[in-house]
C-alpha cells in the first residue's frame, strides 16, 4: 500500500478488497492519476491504439481457433467454412486479417514517432528494447498466422522464409527441420505454427505489460524532449485528460479499420492465397504481406559473396541485422538532445530514412531483377548507414537549437 496515496475506499466492499488486493488503489495511482506531460500530441495516442489492436487480435483469434482445423487436408476448407457458414464468421475473419495490417501500420507509426522524438534515449533504454522485442514477437506471430489459411502464398512463404535458417552454418539445418517438423513444409509445420500463433499473442501481452511498467518508471517522453521539472506545472493526471484523447484517437483509427473490414477485407491480401497450397506449383512471384516487405527487400538485395561468406548467409545476416540494430539505437545516437524538433540536420536525415524505408517496402513487392535489384542495394546500404554512420556522427557535429527550460514554458509560449 502506497504511503502517498490519495485513494480512499468509497464503500465497505472497496475497503475490504483494498486490504486484501489493492487493485483499485493501484489503478488509481498508476493509471488514472499518473502524472503525464501536458504537451503530448496525437502521435502519443498510438500506444493506446496498439493495446486496442492487440485486444482485437486476441479476441477474434480465439474465436477463429474454435472453428479452424490445423490439418493440411482441411485447413483451407476450414477457413472457407468460417467465412461462409459460421455465424458472423466472415466479419470475425475480416477483422482478424485486416487487424494484422492495421496493427503493423500503427506499430510502424509508433516506432517512427519514438525515433523522431528520441524516446529511446536515457533513461528509457529498457522501454525501447522491450518495444523492439514486441515488434520481433509480432513479426513471428504474423508470419505464422499468414501460413494458417494454407493458400498458395501461405505455403510458399513458409517454404521460402523457413529456408532462411538453412543458410546458418552447422545449426541451421537442425533448426529448419525442428521448425518444419520434417524435411519439407507439411502437416507438422502447420500444427507447430498454429500452436505458436495461438500462444505468442499472450506472450506479447505479457511483454506489453512490462513495456508499460518500464514507461511508468521514468514517465512519458514528450515532443520537446525536456524532463518534467515541476509536476504541478508540467503535468496533468492521465485521467480524464489523456483517456479522452486516447479514446478519440482510437475512434479515428477505427474508421479506416472498419472501412477495410466491411468494404474491402481482401484488398490487402494476395489473390494467390485464395488457391489451396500446391507444393508442385510455384507462384510466379512469391511475396510476403506488405508489413514484411522492407526486410524482404533487404534479404533479396544481398546477392554477392564476401570473403568466406556466401550470399545466402550474408543476406540472412543483413536481414536479421536490420531488425537487431534497433536494439542498439539508444547507444548509436550520440546526441544529448532528444527531440528532432530541435535538431535541424537530424530532421533531414530522419525524413530521408522514412522515404528510404517506404522505398524498401515498394521494392520488396517488385521482381528481383533489373533496376529493382540496384535500387534495393542502394536503399539497404542507406538503411544501415543511417544507424552506423549518420546517427553517431550527427551527435558530434550538429548544433541543436536552444531547448525550452520547461514543458510549461513551451506550452505557454505556443499559446501567445
Amino acid at each position: 500500500m502506497s504511503e502517498h496515496s490519495t485513494y480512499t475506499p468509497g464503500s465497505g466492499i472497496e475497503k475490504w478488497l483494498d486490504e486484501r488486493l489493492p487493485i483499485i488503489r493501484f489503478s488509481k495511482e498508476h493509471l488514472m492519476d499518473f502524472p503525464t506531460p501536458k504537451n503530448l500530441n496525437y502521435w502519443w495516442t498510438f500506444g493506446a491504439i496498439l493495446v486496442m489492436c492487440l485486444g482485437i487480435q486476441i479476441v477474434t483469434g480465439v474465436i477463429l481457433a474454435m472453428h479452424y482445423t490445423p490439418n493440411i487436408g482441411m485447413a483451407f476448407d476450414s477457413v472457407e467454412h468460417i467465412r461462409r457458414d459460421v455465424n458472423g464468421g466472415r466479419m470475425i475473419q475480416s477483422f482478424h486479417a485486416v487487424g494484422a495490417s492495421m496493427f503493423f501500420a500503427a506499430v510502424y507509426i509508433h516506432i517512427f514517432r519514438g525515433m523522431y522524438f528520441g524516446s529511446y534515449k536515457a533513461p528509457r533504454e529498457i522501454l525501447w528494447i522491450l518495444g523492439v522485442l514486441i515488434f520481433l514477437l509480432m513479426m513471428a506471430t504474423a508470419f505464422m498466422g499468414y501460413v494458417l489459411p494454407w493458400g498458395q502464398m501461405s505455403g510458399w512463404a513458409a517454404t521460402v522464409i523457413t529456408n532462411i535458417f538453412a543458410a546458418i552454418p552447422i545449426v541451421g539445418t537442425p533448426i529448419l527441420e525442428l521448425l518444419r517438423g520434417g524435411f519439407s513444409v507439411g502437416n507438422p509445420t502447420l500444427n507447430r505454427f498454429f500452436s505458436l500463433h495461438y500462444l505468442l499473442p499472450f506472450v506479447i501481452a505479457a511483454v506489453v505489460a512490462l513495456h508499460i511498467w518500464a514507461l511508468h518508471v521514468p514517465g512519458n517522453n514528450n515532443p520537446i524532449g525536456v524532463d518534467v521539472k515541476d509536476k504541478q506545472r508540467d503535468t496533468l493526471p492521465f485521467h480524464p485528460y489523456y483517456t479522452m484523447k486516447d479514446a478519440f484517437g482510437m475512434v479515428l483509427f477505427l474508421i479506416p479499420f472498419a472501412w477495410f473490414a466491411f468494404f474491402a477485407p481482401d484488398i490487402l491480401g494476395h489473390p494467390d492465397n485464395y488457391i489451396q497450397f500446391n507444393s508442385q506449383v510455384t507462384p510466379a512471384h512469391i511475396v510476403p504481406e506488405w508489413y514484411f516487405l522492407p526486410f524482404y527487400a533487404i534479404l533479396r538485395a544481398i546477392d554477392f559473396n564476401l570473403l568466406f561468406i556466401d550470399s545466402k548467409l550474408l543476406g540472412v545476416i543483413f536481414f536479421g541485422g536490420s531488425i537487431l540494430i534497433l536494439f542498439f539505437l539508444p547507444w548509436l545516437d550520440t546526441s544529448k538532445v532528444r527531440s528532432g524538433n530541435f535538431r535541424p540536420m537530424f530532421k533531414w536525415f530522419y525524413w530521408l530514412f522514412v522515404v528510404n524505408f517506404v522505398a524498401l517496402t515498394y521494392l520488396g513487392a517488385q521482381p528481383a531483377d533489373g533496376i529493382y535489384v540496384v535500387l534495393s542495394k542502394i536503399c539497404t546500404a542507406y538503411y544501415f548507414i543511417h544507424f552506423i554512420v549518420i546517427l553517431p556522427v550527427l551527435g558530434r557535429i550538429e548544433t541543436p537549437r536552444p531547448l525550452p527550460t520547461s514543458i510549461s514554458e513551451s506550452v505557454l509560449g505556443k499559446a501567445h
